[in-house]
């Protein structure tokens, strides 16, 4: 892209950092000047149309100028939209050769390691769908329980891919990875069958007032899981369980849990275990943010696959309806709108 039109004018508007263009935000323009429409370019590029809005909008003032004219009806480019359309297609271009130059070998070739926690959970239905997606490429699933674990594992080149609550995170972890949001999860209990709430068909969160419930405490791997519970029990008189033996494995899950007794903070898809009930949490209903993850840069016909299937699943499902009576932590409301 030539420096004139990326150097800041006198009195333009442009900011200091419009020289330093992230890439992301030149690919939101050439969709939306190429479908001329806010949705469908949204679709193309998997992300929410609110994420991809607040792309162009950013763009527009880094670069000081209107790029669309919206209207109800219609979007068009303005001038200096025409003018920048072919300088970002040769840029993108050419990220997409240098790109393409250095992952050609494992595009082709390498399985996709793919964490989708536990067994049946809504991560492994999104690998299912991608599997069907993408016939030729061999998506692998990896069972790595915990996105703070699974993280370490992106970032070493063990793992391609993984599922979880990004905001829980390390920021300099985060900067590393690349995420999309996938569903607000609705948070759920596990309990004992013979606990007294067990009668009931959903657990209001007051009823758990003076519980001591499980999420996770003392495993290393699952600290992000743990810190959303701890914002969710703040205040409503739960306590959280002191550290348990780190189960690995369903089995060993299950008997950790048997002995301990302790109600376990989950999910609604949370797989059942022996002699226990699963509930539903209500009023308010908890959510889970839920994201598919992966490490920056990283170029494989599975992750496209792993982000479409996303998409479509959480059209099909509302998994990104966020309901009214919905809660969940202040931090994670700007990840799950395509921030950070």
């Amino acid at each position: 892209m030539p420096a004139d039109f990326l150097r800041p004018q006198p009195g333009d508007g442009a900011s200091a950092g419009a020289t330093h263009l992230d890439p992301r935000l030149l690919r939101a323009f050439l969709a939306v000047a190429e479908e001329l429409h806010f949705t469908r370019a949204a679709a193309r590029l998997y992300v929410a149309q609110q994420a991809l809005s607040r792309d162009i909008r950013r763009l527009e003032r880094e670069l000081g100028v209107e790029l669309f004219v919206r209207t109800t009806r219609q979007v068009a480019l303005t001038a200096e939209g025409e003018r920048l359309l072919p300088y970002a297609r040769r840029v993108l271009d050419a990220q997409d050769a240098l790109l393409a130059a250095f992952a050609r070998g494992r595009r082709e070739q390498r399985p996709l390691l793919v964490d989708v926690n536990s067994p049946g959970l809504v991560s492994g239905r999104v690998l299912d769908r991608a599997r069907e997606l993408a016939p030729d490429s061999e998506l692998m699933a990896r069972f790595e329980s915990g996105l703070t674990g699974a993280a370490q594992e992106l970032l070493a080149g063990r793992l391609d891919a993984s599922f979880g609550r990004f905001a829980g995170l390390d920021p300099v972890v985060r900067a590393r990875l690349e995420q999309q949001p996938v569903r607000y999860e609705p948070m759920a209990v596990v309990l004992p069958e013979d606990h007294h709430l067990a009668a009931l068909d959903a657990v209001p969160l007051d009823a758990l007032a003076g519980e001591t419930v499980y999420a996770g405490a003392g495993n290393p791997r699952t600290l992000e899981w743990t810190d959303l519970a701890r914002r969710l029990f703040e205040g409503r008189g739960i306590a959280l369980a002191p550290p348990a033996p780190v189960a690995v494995g369903a089995e060993e899950f299950q008997r950790i849990m048997a002995k301990k007794r302790n109600p376990v903070l989950a999910v609604v898809d949370f797989p059942a275990m022996p002699e226990t009930v699963r509930r539903p949490l209500v009023d308010p209903v908890p959510l889970s943010p839920l994201s598919l993850v992966w490490r920056r840069g990283l170029v494989h016909p599975g992750i496209d696959a792993l982000r479409r299937a996303a998409v479509e699943l959480a059209s099909e499902e509302g998994w990104l309806r966020r309901p009214e009576e919905g809660w969940i932590p202040a931090t994670d409301v700007l990840i799950m709108m395509g921030h950070g």
